[in-house]
């Protein structure tokens, strides 16, 4: 069953390592079988007091599927690219089947 990751990056504190992130990241997804279905900053608030400064959807084949990428070790310096230079919140969740 399809399961798909989302990203919020809210906040950026060191622009040049998260530019790096962003040129490689792409390809270290798609190896992994990730497909991007969001990757942007133009978000409009609906209801509540969520303010996302970027959200991200990508979709992977299953569950374990985004957590392999996840732990690999071929995300590995990109993972901690990521973490030391935005404030990021990251969830996976199931989707419904032949999604």
């Amino acid at each position: 069953m399809a399961a798909f990751l989302i990203v919020e990056i809210n906040g950026v504190c060191d622009e040049a390592t998260y530019a790096r992130y962003r040129e490689e990241v792409s390809a270290n997804l798609a190896a992994a079988g990730g497909q991007y279905l969001v990757r942007g900053s133009n978000v409009e608030v609906l209801e509540g007091n969520w303010r996302p400064g970027r959200v991200i959807v990508v979709r992977f084949d299953s569950m374990q599927a985004a957590r392999d990428w996840w732990n690999s070790p071929a995300y590995a310096e990109l993972k901690s690219m990521r973490q030391r230079s935005t404030n990021t919140k990251m969830v996976i969740v199931e989707g419904l089947p032949n999604v």
